[in-house]
């Protein structure tokens, strides 16, 4: 599996929209096999999907992404981990062991992570549906 964390100094850039370097991670049983950084100078929601798609990325690790920019890349097969923090070594180790759903890693004022969904074209969020996440 391929993952993508965009990065700035160190740390997993705050907007994902505008993040202009990837680190590129194969990972395979949980284990890192190989890395490379990587520039993203794609710019808007289907030109950056695309890059993802080309880059055969399967996860993206990210802080704020736009919905309309996590639209596209989920439509493109990546999978979307958003509103992550923190430097980019202890976020990536925190993947590979199962723990980005830490506090620690969460984005600070975002309520947790926004676990969204579309339901009939209405943006849902664990939060506006109540603390549940709703029936589809």
């Amino acid at each position: 599996m391929k993952v993508a964390i965009p990065h700035w100094q160190g740390r997993v850039s705050p907007v994902f929209d505008v993040a202009g370097n990837l680190l590129l991670v194969e990972v395979d049983q949980g284990t890192e096999q190989g890395r490379e950084s990587v520039r993203l100078d794609a710019n808007g929601p289907e030109a950056r999907a695309r890059r993802l798609a080309e880059l055969r990325v399967e996860v993206l690790v990210c802080g704020a992404i736009s919905w309309p920019l996590e639209l596209a890349v989920t439509a493109a097969g990546v999978k979307v981990i958003s509103q992550i923090c923190g430097e980019v070594e202890q976020v990536l180790a925190a993947f590979l062991e199962g723990r980005l759903a830490q506090e620690a890693y969460l984005m600070p004022g975002g309520g947790g992570r926004q676990q969204r969904t579309r339901r009939r074209g209405r943006r849902w969020s664990r939060h506006s549906a109540g603390g549940r996440q709703p029936k589809l």
